[in-house]
């Protein structure tokens, strides 16, 4: 792809080098569940988490949609390595909003090939609640607790957690993964996206420091982190969509054999099975346009310093995205049955990944509620939630 940045071009050079080696063994570590650790630090090593980082901190200083077309081709490679890194990719969106100490601090570690997790939602209680607790011990403090949904983590150098201190408030930290009384658990247990090692964290009187704890900028209302954040839940969906479609033609080409009636003599010239091939790339295409085109949209707001009708805009066009990118994926994933016969079904081929992976992603965020909330603003005007799903 060509481009009048050097640093980007050179980004998107690496990008070309690095994603067909990780595709390639992809269908194999997901059906061995091998974790992609090696993979991950590869694309930490190529400077890969640094897009976004702006110019005057040795970054690429890319568009929203620019760093959105190298996370399509990531989850068309591998949709457990792409969801593995969203934390990192979020981590840089949110020093971008943040506070320029912590730019400061962080931007030098990404920079350096470091990898950042999340351990923050926690399971038990009410959607969206925190029940760790953090204490202050003289100048420092303490944290207890239980996180569940621990993405990326296992391949991480710093997790970054939430817990509610003495007054109630919730407070945000990152900590190194090695220190004393932070546990990692490889035991997630979903039907798809299996290598994204999204487990448990356990805090144990985990020791923060008063550095360790994030800044805030004094910002109010909704957040440009949270439409980037689920715009990369779509484009992992599009890549889902996408390696669908990569597997039809190569099983199509490979393997398949056209039923007894048909009037072809080999698969590929099956109408029918041209026709489910011509539809799910109708579909990844489509999805795809979405997801660039909701990119835009956050792109537009940071352009006019945040303004909160466009955050609200580009919150919407993000939702429409993910519809249609769930959508999209799950019936890509379905048609890709319908280009072979019995032997599609074989364990051998994996092919039911593309399924469990899209159902997977798209339950994180209930797709009608996507829906409902755009029908919403478009009737009566009604803004989407100022939360961490819109």
């Amino acid at each position: 792809m060509s481009t009048r940045n050097p640093i980007l071009a050179g980004l998107y050079g690496r990008a070309a080098e690095i994603l067909p080696e990780i595709a390639e063994g992809a269908a194999e570590r997901e059906r061995l569940r091998e974790l992609p650790r090696s993979q991950i630090r590869e694309i930490a090593a190529a400077g890969l988490f640094t897009f976004r980082i702006p110019g005057e901190y040795g970054g690429a200083g890319s568009s929203v949609q620019e760093v959105f077309r190298f996370i399509i081709d990531l989850a068309t490679a591998d949709s457990n390595v792409a969801q593995a890194v969203r934390s990192s990719f979020g981590r840089v969106e949110a020093l971008l909003a943040g506070s320029e100490a912590d730019r400061e601090k962080w931007y030098p570690r990404f920079l350096a090939g470091d990898v950042f997790g999340n351990a923050g939602w926690e399971i038990g209680g009410p959607n969206g609640a925190v029940r760790s607790r953090i204490t202050q011990h003289g100048d420092h403090f303490k944290v207890n607790g239980s996180k569940y949904y621990s993405t990326g983590a296992l391949y991480a150098d710093w997790i970054g957690s939430a817990a509610v201190d003495d007054d109630g408030e919730k407070v945000f930290f990152t900590l190194p993964r090695d220190r004393e009384g932070l546990r990692l658990i490889d035991d997630f247990d979903g039907i798809g996206q299996r290598l994204t090692a999204s487990g448990t964290t356990d805090l144990d009187d985990v020791t923060v420091y008063a550095d360790e704890i994030g800044k805030h900028d004094g910002r109010t209302g909704r957040s440009p982190v949270t439409p980037f954040l689920q715009l990369y839940l779509a484009a992992v969906e599009v890549g889902i969509a996408g390696n669908a479609l990569a597997d039809a033609v190569a099983f199509t080409r490979e393997h398949a054999r056209p039923i007894a009636h048909s009037s072809a003599e080999r698969s590929v010239d099956d109408p029918y099975v041209q026709h489910a091939v011509g539809e799910i790339s109708a579909r990844v295409y489509a999805a795809e346009a979405a997801v660039l085109r909701a990119a835009t949209a956050i792109d537009r707001a940071w352009a006019a310093d945040l303004r909160a009708d466009l955050l609200t805009a580009a919150s919407v066009e993000v939702a429409q995205a993910q519809f249609f990118a769930v959508e999209s994926a799950l019936k890509a994933a379905e048609l890709l049955f319908d280009v072979g016969g019995g032997s599609a079904v074989a364990r051998s081929h994996n092919l039911d990944r593309h399924w469990r992976n899209a159902r997977t992603v798209a339950n994180h965020n209930p797709r009608y509620w996507k829906a409902g909330v755009v029908g919403a603003y478009r009737l009566n005007g009604t803004e989407p939630p100022v939360n961490g799903l819109f």
